[in-house]
Formats: C-alpha cells, structure tokens, sequence
C-alpha cells in the first residue's frame, strides 16, 4: 500500500534527522520526502510517501504523533488529496527529429521546456509519480542523461 503521510512539526533544527531516524530505526523506507516551511514560520510541513502494509503504516503514523516535536500527524487519503512532484529531466537529442519529438511529448504532458542544447533537452515535469514514472518511460527511448525529483507535496481537499 502507498501512503502520504503529511506531518506538521515546530520549525527546529533536527527535527528531519528525528522523523527519518524514527522510519530508520522500523526499518521502513521513504520514498519520497519534501519539508517546507509552512504560512506560519514556526511550523514546517513534511510530506513523505512511504509503502508499507496497514499495520506498518498505522504503527509509524502513531510513532510519529508521539514525538515531541510533532504537531499533527496524518495519513492523506489519496482521492481527497492534491499531491504532485517537481521533476527535471535531461534528455539526450540526437537529431532534430528526436528535438520535436521530446518537445510534443513534453507539450501532451503540460511539460515545460527549458536549456535546449545542441545534444539535450532539459524538460520540467509537474505531476503525480504515476504520471512522472508514464513520461520517463516514454522519454527513456531517446535517453535519459539525468533526472532530479523533488518529492510529493500533498494537502488534503476541503470537505465543502
């Protein structure tokens, strides 16, 4: 099972090293995390996605609202939830075809094209991993020379 797990906590130093020190120490793994400062600069906001079972995941949602630095602690349900990823890809360009080919893959995926070179294309992905994962299987034929992610940013939708 897939989780988002949206933990609001005070803005203090260490604070990152204590929640991923408590996913360590379960020996449960983060696929992605993404901490920001939140409206209110004494708080922080991190979303991690992790996999695990129900029971795991339940355990880690509960350890985490023990911590003492821990505001609020929830598990996002995913069809209420916004969530997307930044993603920068470079993709190799061996002729002026792949050129227009990369830029019509990148306009089908509301992409943005940026650092066009004679041998790359740099292109900035918005979207849901799902949605990240469908353009880099595509992109994967002209060549991948470099990704960056930045991780899932999640808010839950309002009830009304």
């Amino acid at each position: 099972m897939w989780a988002i797990l949206s933990i609001l906590v005070e803005n203090k130093p260490g604070i990152l090293f204590k929640v991923t020190h408590l996913f360590r120490s379960r020996n449960f793994n983060i696929d992605s995390i993404s901490v920001g400062v939140t409206e209110n600069p004494e708080y922080s906001r991190m979303t991690i996605t992790t996999y695990g079972d129900e029971k795991q995941v339940s355990q880690i949602v509960k350890q985490l609202d023990k911590m003492i630095d821990t505001v609020e602690v929830k598990q996002l349900d995913e069809p209420k939830t916004v969530y997307r990823e930044l993603s920068l890809f470079k993709i190799k360009v061996g002729n002026a075809n792949d050129s227009m080919e990369i830029n019509k893959l990148a306009n089908a995926y509301g992409a943005k094209v940026h650092d066009v070179r004679k041998d790359s294309i740099m292109v900035e992905l918005t979207a849901t991993p799902d949605q990240t994962r469908a353009f880099e299987e595509l992109a994967k034929p002209f060549g991948i020379i470099d990704v960056a992610r930045t991780g899932v940013a999640a808010l839950q939708r309002s009830a009304s």
